[in-house]
């Protein structure tokens, strides 16, 4: 019996999600990606190849407010700082890319934020 290798079990349900995803200048891609310890995402506009905003906890904004990027509460943080910067750029709708993540915990946070941040999914 093969084993299971969820990185590429991952990767392939995000490639068949692209397919149908694209960013466009009027309704740019909100893309999340989650690592064990951080939390990333980004709006980026597949037409023109070109990142309009983004946030992580990584980032110095981030390392202000105390929170971590592992749990739903520093995701969640995450998704208000990408949706400020956002309709700061002037992007008001945006399509979700869960980027082949299922939409729970820490995914989901994210998208909460942002919409009640003001982003239009």
């Amino acid at each position: 019996m093969a084993a299971i290798n969820t990185t590429a079990a991952r990767q392939r349900r995000q490639r068949r999600v692209r397919r149908r995803i694209r960013g466009t200048a009027e309704r740019p891609r909100l893309s999340v990606y989650r690592s064990n310890n951080h939390i990333y995402a980004q709006v980026i506009d597949d037409t023109a190849n070109r990142v309009i905003a983004s946030a992580s906890s990584l980032s110095k904004d981030f390392q202000t407010t105390g929170q971590r990027g592992g749990n739903v509460e520093g995701a969640a943080v995450v998704g208000e700082m990408v949706a400020e910067k956002a309709l700061q750029q002037g992007v008001q709708r945006v399509v979700f890319d869960r980027n082949g993540f299922l939409y729970h915990g820490r995914v989901a946070a994210v998208a909460t934020a942002a919409r009640g941040k003001g982003l239009e999914f």
